[in-house]
């Protein structure tokens, strides 16, 4: 294993453990958003996560913008 390999094997593991954001992480492997993400999907390791919270958040700001809409139209 070369140093380069490493360092991404590191990066990829606290980015899995929620240690690192995306962006970070990649630096720290010395690689591209584009590199690291191939990294990630290649050790079957999400990028994008969604919890609970954020698709509450998402939830209701549909149901607000649809809200929006209705108002427009009745105008």
């Amino acid at each position: 294993l070369s140093d380069e390999e490493a360092l991404v094997e590191i990066a990829c593991c606290l980015f899995d453990a929620e240690k690192l954001h995306l962006w970070p992480a990649a630096k720290l492997a010395g690689l591209s958003r584009g590199e690291f993400e191939s990294e990630l999907a290649s050790r079957g390791i999400d990028v994008h996560r969604l919890d609970q919270t954020y698709l509450d958040h998402e939830l209701e700001m549909s149901a607000k913008s649809w809200k929006l809409d209705e108002n427009e139209r009745r105008q």
